[in-house]
Parts: C-alpha cells; structure tokens; sequence
C-alpha cells in the first residue's frame, strides 16, 4: 500500500488534500516498526536515571520492582493505544485518537505540548547528549570549548556539532523514508551489541557481587515500617517519574503509521513486541549496575554506566561506555525526527497548525516543511539551552494525555462502535481501567509532590489556545473561499 488509507483520510474530519497532491509512502514493515520504537524509547535515561530511583526506594528489590512495574503500566497502555491504532492506522497516531475521542482543541493542546517542548526539547537534548557524550571521545568538541557567549546564551563546540546531527538526520529523512529507516535502523543494532556486551561480560568477567541483590533480613520490612505505606508509595511515585521517562517513546510508532505496511496488524504488534523488548534491556541493564555495586553507592553516581563499568572492568572502560551512550543517544534523536514531524503534518491537514507543514516532497514523499520547521525550532532550544528544564515540566503533561488517550478508547467503544478494530485491546476492560487508575494516581501525586513541575507544565500547554483559535479561523476562511 503506497498511500495514506482511504479509511484513516475519511475519519480525518477537515482533512481535504488535493486528489493530485504526493502522499505519504508505507515503506515501513514490521522489523522497522520495532526497531524504531525500541530505539526510540532506548536513548540516554537508563544510564542516567538510576541515581533517582534509588535515592527513592532504598531496597533492590524496589529498585528493581518498578522496572517491572513501569514497564507493566506501560504495556497497559499499550494494549489500548494497539486497538486505537488498528482504527486510526494514520500519521499522527494519539494525536489522531484524542481528536476522534474529544474533539479538536484537546488534539491541538496535545500536539501543541510536543512541538513547543516534548520534541522539541527531546530533539535538542538527544543532539546535545550524543556531542557531549562524543566529546567524552574527542575532547577537541566537548561542553568545556566556548564559542559564543551572549546575552544569556552559551554556545559551545558541543552545542555546533548537535546542531549539524540536527540537520544532518533531518536531510536524510527528507530525502525519503528508507535512508531515515535505515540511518535508525543502523543506529539501534548499534546499541543493542553494545548492551548485550556489556550486560553479558559484566556477568562473565565482571568483578561484581552478588551480595548486592540482599540486604540483612527484614530491611524491606523495616524500610517499610520506618517509612509508613503511604510514604512508601509517594516514593513509589516518584519514582515512577524516572520510569515513565525511561519508557516514554513507545508511541513514536502510532505517529509513523500512515507509513506503516499492513498498520492495522503491525502497529499494534510492533507497540507491544517493543515494550517487551525494553523492558527486557532495562531489567538487564539495571541487574549490571546492581551486580556491580551496592544500592547505596548507585545512589551516589549521576553517569551510573561509566562508574558501573569502572567496578566490573577497569576505569579505561569509561570511554568505550561513552562511545555506547554515544550511539544509544544519536539512534533515540534518529528515530524522533522521523517520527515527530508526523504530528506537525497530521495538525496541518486538520487546519491547526502552520499549513506549510501539511505539504509532501513531490520526489520523496516526505513532509519536508514539518521536518525543517521541527528541527529548526528545535535548534533554538538547543541554543536556548532551557530543554532540559522545560522537559521535566512537560513529563507531568505526557502521562496526563496518555491516561486521556486511554480513557478515550472507552469512549469511542460507545461513540464509534461501528469502526472495525482488527485488534482489540488485550485484558479489557480491567487493564486499560487499571492504567486509568494508576495515571490519575500519579498525575495527582505529582501534584502534590511536584507543584511547580506540574503547574508549569498545564501552562505550557493552554499557552497555545490562542494559536489554536487562530489557525482555526484562518482555515475556516481559507475553505470558504475555495
């Protein structure tokens, strides 16, 4: 199938492209698909988010435990998000679900979230990470060579080399959907060798204990005991915050599907094949850390793999783990360039974004303006040097619209029951009730314990309510006078 479905354009109220204009290309099996959405979830938090978690909950068998439960809820959502897909196998994946299920504003708030921030930030971070990270390598481009220092703003030799993997990976999938497939394609059985060598030799050769997995009998219940059940599951919940960063990217692959073959069976196959693949890796990954040294002392370390590394091998293995972070980090940025700008262009086709971005190369099938504009605006917060911060806000605002996007699966079932859903979702209603439940736990814990985070990230995403109005009008008056 070579162009968006008739289905998916139908059911996309406002949509009305031209019949001669270039469509979208499903160039994207199944491998691609999970390995996309792998890649795309797997960057640079599991080597850094440990410190967090265990700071939180003191024991390795909480450690441990919320991997299994992270990825447990994710997978929750995805079973939902797969029954979504199999209705709406179009680009823009949840932004397309929560139009269907609440109308256009609600859409619009969600895909305004993840152009001003979510991916913006995320692109700027995953390009300034995969410099620093290669600075570690080349000191001649690392964070500490100034370039520019003005008016607030601090470029370095690591800020211009992200900016060039910016344009660099955005030029490539302009140029069609196979080189952007194949560049994260490359990138993501990179890290996984990388992964497995250093999960398989830490074991093998590794000068770790295995002690570390115990602590002296009734620690957990004193732990327990000490702290109260209550606190106990805030400190769950915070936890969870680092989790959920850890995993979010699984739905990359709901933006990519007008480009997916056969995607009423592969996107809901690749979302749930792929969350079992991470959680796989971050089970393994965090075993390392834990077999390499002491709960207390990963609480004490920022960049956990290097200091892992140094324990199970020697310090020297600090820079071939740079050179794995390195690739992890570039084949997360390859595969949220591709998939970001999906978004962008399905807002364009509804008449709620900048309209430019609706256009397809008419040589590469591509949307070409939604990846230049993406890109370019996420170089601007790369400059800004704000993303980071402005990322943490909007955590609080992605799991809000993960648990609207679930709880809309309910409500097309009794809106729309005459859609066919090849899939439907796994453990219904139960599972997707108990992500519901649990989302709205967390979104109310992180207001409680998270205030600022929390308040900053809602006003990050009604700020463009008068974008919203306005691109609505302007395209309203545009269609009258066709």
């Amino acid at each position: 199938m070579n162009s968006i479905s008739a289905t998916a354009e139908n059911s996309a109220e406002g949509r009305k492209p031209e019949a001669a204009s270039p469509t979208l290309v499903r160039g994207l099996g199944l491998l691609d698909s999970v390995l996309l959405l792998v890649g795309g979830i797997i960057g640079s938090s599991i080597f850094l988010t440990a410190k967090d978690i265990a700071g939180a909950l003191p024991h390795p068998v909480l450690f441990l435990l919320v991997w299994f439960v992270g990825g447990g809820i994710s997978l929750c959502a995805c079973f939902a998000f797969a029954e979504l897909g199999s209705m709406f196998p179009d680009s823009g994946g949840q932004y397309v679900y929560l139009r269907e299920a609440y109308g256009d504003l609600t859409a619009f708030l969600y895909g305004w979230m993840l152009f001003s921030v979510g991916n913006g930030g995320s692109i700027a971070a995953l390009a300034v990470g995969t410099a620093a990270y290669v600075g570690a390598l080349i000191p001649s481009i690392s964070q500490e060579h100034l370039v520019l220092s003005l008016a607030g703003i601090v470029v370095t030799r690591a800020h211009l080399v992200a900016l060039i993997l910016i344009a660099v990976v955005t030029a490539v999938n302009i140029f069609g959907l196979r080189p952007g497939a194949i560049l994260q394609n490359i990138a993501t059985w990179a890290k996984f060798v990388a992964m497995a060598a250093f999960v398989i030799l830490g074991f093998a050769i590794g000068k770790g204990d295995w002690h570390h997995f115990t602590t002296p009998h009734g620690m957990l219940a004193g732990i327990t005991a000490s702290m109260g059940v209550s606190q106990m599951l805030s400190a769950f919940g915070v936890a969870l915050i680092a989790v959920f960063w850890a995993y979010d990217g699984w739905v990359y692959i709901t933006w990519v599907a007008g480009e997916v073959k056969e995607p009423r069976r592969n996107v809901p196959l690749a979302m749930v094949l792929g969350v079992l693949i991470v959680g796989v890796v971050y089970v393994a990954m965090n075993m390392t850390y834990l077999y390499a040294m002491p709960l207390s002392d990963v609480a004490q370390h920022e960049t956990i793999a290097q200091a892992a590394a140094a324990v199970l091998f020697s310090p020297a293995a600090a820079t071939w783990l740079s050179a794995l972070i390195a690739v992890s980090v570039f084949g997360a940025l390859a595969c949220a360039i591709l998939s970001c700008a999906r978004v962008y262009y399905a807002m364009a086709l509804d008449g709620a974004f900048f309209p430019q971005m609706a256009r397809v190369h008419p040589k590469y099938r591509t949307p070409a303006v939604a990846l230049i504009g993406q890109s370019a605006w996420a170089a601007v917060l790369t400059l800004s040097g704000r993303y980071d911060q402005l990322y943490t806000y909007v955590i609080f605002g992605m799991v809000l619209f993960y648990t609207l996007t679930v709880a809309g699966m309910f409500l097309l079932r009794w809106k729309r029951p005459e859609i066919p859903r090849p899939y439907r979702c796994t453990g219904y209603p139960w599972l997707p009730a108990l992500y519901i439940l649990v989302g709205a736990a967390w979104t109310l814990n992180t207001i409680i314990t998270r205030p600022i985070e929390a308040f900053w990230g809602t006003a990050i995403v009604l700020v463009g309510v008068p974008g919203y109005l306005y691109w609505k009008r302007s395209s309203r008056r545009a269609a009258a006078l066709e």
